[in-house]
């Protein structure tokens, strides 16, 4: 119930006098993280979303929602302390706003109306510790798993035995259907994407979308992942493909549309069910994909729920609950670190996948303007989102000048002085990570947040910085169009200080290096801690197999160097568990 409903019609006259009426559009920020507080709001109307600050994109940040009814803000005006979560309208707000000031004049002029509202605003006060509580005592033990969850875990286990002898060329035409049908929608589907997560490029979601589905369906069709996998070659041993079960898939906000696509095909063709967990912010597209698989499988009399999705916002809660489900038998985790800790955590066999930090190692026997060019290609596409995409370049000083030159010929400001100074202090918070909301924008949007101009057609930002920078903030992960710029002196120097990136931040993902020479490539590969070592490749699509030899793939492992259980590019292999039959000799 809200304050004012309790009050007589002099008294909601009298006590309204001392509050201002505000209102909020659906997304504003109403109260920030880290500020002082001198005043707190009565909501109307509409619904707050409480947030605690995180760098990683895919980790759910919410603490929780606010009703009508509610308080908001009133810690600070308790024990005069600093805001300890940001709050945000999650709908259109309207709201009563009470400063300290006017709080105190209230109970100092009316104390009886000041201690009814101090009465509320502690009852709301304790409704929300007590709520806070019983979180607590979800995650300490673990409480009953949601009906509804248990049954979408039925019903998946249902559909993956009723598909688990389907023939191959069966399931390799639902395979190609299913690719047919995203192409068909990919400007759709990117344009969603873009809307609804805020990230990226539409051109590049396009092309995302475009490779994902038709690079996924070739590497699959015409496979064997069922069965004696190839009787030819095998005789004391026989190896037999069977499928894990239900798989649950995490999709990040990087990627939703190609990761999602990914996670169905390969699990269909180990003939698995899937259930996906899509990040709040991309739950849209993630409903509109998912209509798109099922139309597909009912097409031909294969049970929807093979490929099912949690559909409504859900939580923590629900997301460790489906992890930690005895019927899910395998996870596979693309996104942040906490939620592949998580993952791994569960007590569920878990496939996850760890942070990118590529050093690029641009040596002296490189061509210029072929690196210059590939990079700007490689760091610029869909705005520096991609994990494998380059992000710390390490130049020999051989070709330095002759590099930089490409690098302003071809689109990308590179700073100098006073710019760098003001750049670093504007793009970074006080965590020494880039500030969210600049994570998966243009370089020119981003260089106008800093108070920078270097023109509209500006596709990439270079930092030069000093080599003692690496293990701060500018030997980090960037996912935007900026990469950091240090100059090396020699193979030993490049090499130390490749080492210390990846050791910073990155260990296990991915590392390149640009060179003719093959010896020189292969020490390099040898002393990288990375699972994909490229060579004369741009990091965005080569380390999802495009342009080499690599398996395609949108979930990447990373070692044991990066805490997770496969070097691998993943594919449908690692979704089969495989008996073999072995003859006595």
């Amino acid at each position: 119930m809200s304050f004012f409903d309790a009050l007589k019609a002099d008294e909601l006259a009298s006590t309204v006098q001392y509050m201002d009426p505000v209102s909020f559009e659906a997304g504003a920020l109403i109260l920030a993280e880290g500020e002082p507080g001198n005043e707190c709001y009565l909501i109307d109307d509409g619904r707050v979303r409480l947030e605690v600050h995180s760098n990683e994109l895919d980790s759910d940040a919410v603490l929780d929602h606010l009703e009508p009814g509610q308080v908001l803000g009133e810690f600070c005006l308790f024990d005069r302390g600093v805001r300890s979560a940001s709050a945000y309208a999650d709908t259109a707000v309207t709201t009563r706003r009470l400063t300290r000031a006017s709080f105190d004049t209230l109970c100092d002029e009316k104390p009886r109306l000041g201690m009814t509202l101090l009465t509320h605003m502690a009852g709301d006060f304790t409704h929300k510790l007590r709520q806070m509580n019983l979180k607590l005592k979800h995650f300490i033990f673990r409480g009953k798993t949601p009906a509804w969850l248990n049954d979408m875990v039925a019903r998946a286990r249902t559909a993956q035995v009723e598909f688990a002898d389907w023939p191959e060329d069966q399931v390799d035409a639902i395979i190609k259907d299913i690719a047919e049908a995203v192409l068909a929608r990919t400007e759709e589907l990117a344009a969603a994407a873009v809307k609804e997560t805020g990230l990226g490029v539409f051109e590049h979601k396009v092309q995302k979308i475009t490779l994902a589905c038709q690079l996924t369906r070739d590497d699959l069709v015409g496979r064997t992942a069922h069965g004696v996998l190839d009787p030819a070659t095998q005789h004391l041993v026989t190896e037999i493909a069977c499928p894990v079960g239900v798989v649950l898939g995490l999709i990040p906000l990087t990627n939703p549309v190609p990761t999602m696509v990914f996670k169905s095909l390969i699990c269909l063709k180990s003939r698995n069910a899937l259930i996906v967990s899509c990040h709040r912010n991309a739950l849209g597209v993630g409903n509109q994909v998912g209509e798109l698989i099922q139309g597909v499988l009912a097409g031909y009399g294969a049970n929807p729920d093979l490929v099912q999705w949690v559909k409504e916002r859900g939580s923590r809660a629900t997301t460790a609950a489906l992890m930690a489900h005895p019927g899910v038998a395998m996870i596979l985790a693309t996104g942040g670190p906490s939620m592949v800790k998580a993952a791994y955590s569960s007590g569920t066999p878990a496939i996850g996948v760890g942070a990118g930090n590529a050093p690029v190692w641009v040596c002296p026997d490189a061509d210029p303007a072929a690196v210059a060019r590939m990079v700007i290609a490689s760091k610029s596409f869909d705005n520096g989102v991609i994990c494998g995409s380059d992000n710390n370049l390490l130049v020999d000083a051989a070709v330095r000048r002759a590099f930089v030159e490409q690098l302003e010929a071809n689109g990308a400001a590179v700073l100098t002085g006073y710019e760098i100074d003001r750049f670093t202090e504007s793009v970074f918070d006080e965590t020494d990570h880039l500030r969210r909301e600049l994570i998966g924008q243009s370089a020119v949007e981003i260089l106008r947040q800093a108070g920078l101009s270097r023109g509209e057609d500006v596709k990439l930002i270079i930092v030069p910085v000093e080599n003692d920078k690496v293990d701060g903030l500018w030997g980090l992960e960037k996912l935007a169009p900026i990469i950091s710029l240090f100059t090396t002196s020699g193979v030993e120097d490049a090499l130390a200080l490749c080492r210390r990136i990846l050791t910073n931040m990155g260990s296990g993902h991915t590392a390149i290096i640009h060179t003719n020479d093959r010896e020189l490539a292969l020490r390099f590969a040898h002393e990288m801690r990375a699972s994909r070592v490229l060579q004369n490749c741009g990091g965005a699509t080569g380390c999802i197999g495009i342009g080499n030899g690599l398996r395609h793939s949108w979930t990447l492992g990373c070692g044991s160097w990066g805490g997770t259980s496969t070097t691998d590019n993943v594919g449908y292999q690692n979704l089969l568990n495989i008996k073999r039959l072995a003859v006595g000799t």
